[in-house]
């Protein structure tokens, strides 16, 4: 499928599927979104209603690796350990990574090499990037997820339903719920009414949020 590399309104860059007319990040701003849904409304919740040492994320939808490049950012600063697992069933290629001006955009000064060795890193393995930071890349489809108490937060980034319906069931959220450890939470941009109801059907509790630019609303759901 053809893949092209785009502007969106931030200035940082996406990846583009003109037969889907899909985006790998929010057209109103890659960036933006990432540091909205994931930093602000995941991570950050995270770490003020517990304060941890340490913190397990489980990224549906590894991606371009933006959502790991803006946690580690965010991390440096903090007290924290943080393990990153990315699950991913179709790589974005090198010379995509190249192309994409994440880091640039960031004006992160050793985030051109921490990006590119996010996706130099071998699959299947553990791979220790920076002080606080390990990241594991799995290469699977999301319905052979099937980790049990493992996760404080999961980041749902994950193609749209519109597109990839069956990503965002009662069946992939009921992994999802079995994956996070009680009181984790997943966070994601999409707020569509059968999403919210396919996660109040496994057992979360679930918050419209407001979401990030050029979208109403997002959803927040917390493991009881």
């Amino acid at each position: 499928m053809k893949r092209e590399i785009i502007e969106t309104a931030d200035g940082s860059s996406t990846i583009y599927l003109p037969e889907l007319n899909e985006h790998y990040h929010s057209k109103h701003g890659a960036i933006q979104e990432a540091q909205h849904v994931f930093i602000k409304m995941g991570l950050l919740e995270v770490i003020s209603r517990t304060n941890p040492s340490n913190i397990s994320i489980l990224e549906i939808g590894f991606g371009t690796g933006l959502n790991a490049l803006v946690t580690w950012q965010q991390i440096q600063n903090e007290n924290i350990s943080l393990n990153y697992t990315g699950v991913e069933a179709y790589p974005v290629l090198e010379e995509e990574v190249a192309n994409l001006n994440f880091p640039e955009e960031l004006s992160e000064i050793n985030g051109r090499s921490f990006f590119t060795a996010l996706h130099a890193g071998s699959w299947e393995e553990t791979h220790k990037l920076s002080e606080n930071f390990t990241l594991t890349k799995q290469k699977k489809f999301f319905h052979e997820i099937d980790d049990k108490l493992q996760y404080d937060l999961i980041y749902f980034d994950a193609f749209g339903a519109r597109v990839q319906p069956d990503l965002w069931t009662v069946d992939i959220f009921r992994k999802m719920h079995d994956s996070l450890i009680p009181g984790g939470i997943l966070v994601t941009y999409a707020a569509k009414g059968s999403v919210r109801r396919a996660m109040l059907e496994v057992g979360f509790l679930v918050e419209r949020l407001p979401g990030p630019p050029g979208k109403r609303e997002m959803l927040r759901a917390t493991k009881k």
